[in-house]
């Protein structure tokens, strides 16, 4: 049996509790574009989008960047 990842539930109550800042701190450590994307679901389907701007620029920003093509590798 495989495991749900519970950072988009952590980050959602941290949103939900007002503390926007936090929760942008860890969105832009987001481990993985699954994640980012089940947060952003979450919050669709709590009917938030809209109410935070600074946190649906924070996932639409990270999105993009975590899709986009690594240029060079780390050594």
């Amino acid at each position: 049996m495989t495991q749900t990842n519970p950072w988009a539930g952590k980050v959602l109550a941290l949103i939900k509790s007002g503390n926007t800042a936090a929760a942008i701190a860890q969105i832009k450590v987001a481990p993985s574009i699954k994640d980012l994307n089940a947060l952003h679901s979450a919050i669709v389907a709590a009917k938030l989008t809209g109410r935070w701007r600074d946190v649906d620029a924070a996932i639409a920003d990270n999105l993009a960047l975590l899709a986009a093509p690594r240029l060079h590798r780390s050594p």
